[in-house]
């Protein structure tokens, strides 16, 4: 059986980070690396663009940012073999189902600083910890002052 590793990321510089961390750590093992971006619960809206009519989603929003760092993922590591997809729930939730689904190694996740009521109630990577279904790696993601 293949190893995998799960990570996932949004539009932010400390997830990209992650997910090179953890393009690095699949190479490393000479496993796939799963990539997901979640998308909390499924929204649709219907744009009118003159005569057309666009249906626009979360789902679809969620997988053109994992495409994207799947993108530059591949180029740095061209051998390396990749998927990603979109995943509906909280990010937490999302990592720790797909790690789930895929039976995965280790979920990556990145330690972006929480401020504010965030810290109180949690952290993606607290949340992970505490219900991955395999190991879990905490990647270094924020520049120190």
């Amino acid at each position: 059986m293949s190893k995998i590793v799960v990570t996932g990321v949004d539009n932010s510089p400390t997830a990209a980070a992650a997910a090179h961390k953890a393009a690095g750590l699949a190479a490393a093992l000479g496993a796939r690396l799963h990539i997901l971006s979640a998308y909390g619960s499924f929204e649709a809206e219907r744009i009118n663009v003159g005569q057309e009519e666009i249906l626009v989603t979360n789902e679809r929003t969620a997988e053109g940012v994992a495409h994207d760092v799947f993108l530059q993922i591949r180029k740095e590591f061209p051998d390396l073999e990749l998927t990603f997809a979109p995943a509906e729930g909280t990010p937490g939730e999302a990592l720790v189902k797909a790690a789930t689904d895929l039976d995965a190694d280790v979920i990556v996740v990145g330690n972006k600083r929480v401020q504010g009521v965030a810290r109180i109630l949690g952290s993606i990577a607290r949340y992970v910890a505490a219900h991955a279904p395999c190991d879990v790696y905490v990647a270094h993601t924020h520049q120190r002052s």
